[in-house]
């Protein structure tokens, strides 16, 4: 610490150390209370959504999807005479330009903050109540606010790549599309970004370990979704790899795929998509005596965001539990307004858990999925959209939907689902967890016909049946 440059010192009620999605929040919700804060951010500025994450992605997504539109076009006896044609650098300067647009959006709100209460550079904690910004201020609050946000994790074995190693930051700086990537990992971003760039003519492999596709920890929802996404591009879910090797201006990937074949291929560039550190080990934050969690994170109370009885709260992607926007905007908003009262902490409201992935088909898990329930305390319901009316009739009819009950009560507990229109169907499903709603009291909704959504009532109405009787058994 003797090293820095002790320019000022300024006393507040709260410190917010980033200005993402989270931290913004956590600003905003001091200041409605009337308290004196200060929002600290060492890089640029721009949520990780509008700048790397949700919105880029979907742009390229939407890419994606008008060219697969032609692509299935015939199967409606629809024809495109000639060539498709896809323009990659077009595509990658509509995805830039855009981008650019929300990020503008984000930082003119930024821009909306008093520069007083704006403090650029990075943040080290000298105690519980105290920060000290590189060159820059001395800080002493009497609560703080962690909301660091995450970076991309890139494993060893990809260290050595050099400019030919891309993480999904990079990707939304291209010019123009490569001919091959390799990705590495099928989680979020691997799906999303593989499948993309696959549909606009790159050749892809997305290699994963352990059989992970995605958020989904239902086997039959799982092998849905691989049988639904090797259509597009080659996924090995399991697959071995061996050697990732540099040669020339290529990366040679020697890998054992899920036949036990040997399969060694080169790509002009490896996709790290193996997921996300939050951003906690240069806050020096040993310095505040926190006891450490998973990757550092300290241990803290997700209702409140506080750590243990401290002074200090975290949220957001530094947080590591639901890196997702909305969960970060309540996270910050919550936690800033209990650093506000702190020490008269209260849990905040903590919204049904929804993720879902904009793939095609859509990903959606509902409560935690089948991975948050303790095995024998609920019954599965299940469709497969392969014979589903609507879907049939677009052409989507691919993916499966698990519905979990609670055997005891009938409860709705929660959901995994790969299919057509799984952000719609999610968000119903969550609000009817939130709601805390019997299977039965699902039923009694209206299902409009001919809709995607009739088969979700085919899905709940087995949960049904299997729910009564397991009632009769346990009688």
């Amino acid at each position: 610490m003797d090293t820095l440059k002790v320019i000022d010192t300024l006393k507040v009620d709260v410190a917010v150390i980033g200005a993402g999605t989270a931290g913004l929040a956590a600003y905003r919700a001091v200041k409605a209370r009337g308290g004196k804060a200060v929002v600290i951010e060492g890089g640029p500025y721009g949520t990780t959504c509008a700048r790397v994450g949700c919105m880029p992605s979907k742009l390229l997504i939407a890419a994606a999807e008008a060219s697969h539109a032609i692509d299935r076009a015939p199967g409606f006896g629809v024809h495109v005479d000639g060539v498709k044609r896809i323009d990659g650098r077009q595509v990658m300067a509509r995805v830039k330009a855009e981008r650019d647009r929300f990020v503008g959006f984000v930082i003119a709100g930024v821009d909306k903050i008093p520069e007083a209460d704006r403090i650029r550079g990075f943040a080290e904690f000298v105690d519980r109540n105290t920060l000290q910004v590189v060159n820059g201020p001395r800080i002493s609050a009497r609560s703080i606010v962690i909301a660091t946000g995450s970076r991309p994790n890139v494993p060893p074995i990809l260290a050595n790549l050099g400019d030919r190693l891309v993480i999904n930051d990079d990707v939304f700086m291209w010019d123009d599309l490569p001919k091959s990537v390799a990705v590495f990992g099928p989680g979020v971003i691997g799906l999303e970004l593989g499948q993309s760039l696959a549909r606009l003519g790159v050749r892809v492999v997305v290699l994963g370990r352990g059989g992970r596709v995605g958020p989904i920890s239902d086997p039959v929802v799982k092998a849905a979704a691989v049988k639904a996404f090797s259509r597009d591009f080659c996924l090995d879910p399991d697959a071995h790899v061996a050697r990732v090797e540099r040669k020339g201006d290529e990366v040679e990937v020697e890998y054992v795929n899920c036949d036990g074949k040997t399969v060694i291929e080169r790509f002009e560039y490896v996709l790290a998509a193996t997921g996300r550190t939050p951003n906690i080990d240069k806050l020096a934050i040993a310095n505040a005596h926190l006891e450490p969690g998973l990757f550092g994170v300290p241990a803290y109370d997700r209702k409140t965001l506080q750590v243990g009885d401290t002074p200090i709260f975290i949220a957001g992607d530094a947080a590591n539990d639901m890196p997702l926007l909305h969960e970060a905007a309540d996270e910050g908003r919550i936690a800033g307004e209990n650093a506000m009262r702190f020490p008269a902490v209260s849990p905040g409201l903590r919204r049904a858990p929804l993720g879902v992935v904009f793939s095609d088909p859509q990903i959606a898990i509902v409560g935690g999925g089948m991975a948050a329930l303790a095995k024998g305390t609920f019954v599965s319901g299940e469709v497969s959209f392969e014979d589903q009316g609507r879907s049939r009739v677009m052409l989507r009819n691919h993916g499966h939907l698990c519905v979990y009950g609670d055997s005891a009560d009938g409860r709705f507990l929660g959901a995994e689902m790969v299919g057509p229109d799984a952000e719609h169907i999610g968000h119903l499903l969550a609000w009817a967890l939130q709601a805390r709603m019997t299977v039965a009291q699902m039923l009694d909704m209206p299902f409009y016909h001919p809709v995607v959504e009739e088969g979700l009532r085919t899905a709940l109405r087995d949960l049904d049946a299997k729910l009564r009787e397991a009632r009769k058994i346990a009688a």
